[in-house]
């Protein structure tokens, strides 16, 4: 599964992972590998990114909305 997280000025992370962990405005939740098709809105919190490789990076957030289709998860974020 490749994750895109981008704002308006700069791409944030680009690359496999495993899971990202999201402070969704109804809750928190996690996209795995084969997830369902999904679009939500996020509100203020922390990106959790598991990489392929293990390591763990969280990025913090204002808002955003995040999108999974055909494992790409794409986040669009305001930091």
């Amino acid at each position: 599964m490749n994750l895109l997280v981008v704002t308006p000025d700069q791409t944030l992370f680009n690359g496999p992972i495993k899971l990202v962990q999201c402070p969704g405005t109804d809750g928190s939740f996690e996209l795995m590998d084969n997830h369902a098709a999904l679009i939500s809105t996020l509100k203020k919190g922390k990106l959790r990114i598991v990489e392929t490789s293990g390591t763990e990076t969280s990025i913090d957030i204002q808002s955003g909305v995040v999108e999974i289709s055909d494992n790409q998860v794409t986040i669009l974020a305001e930091n």
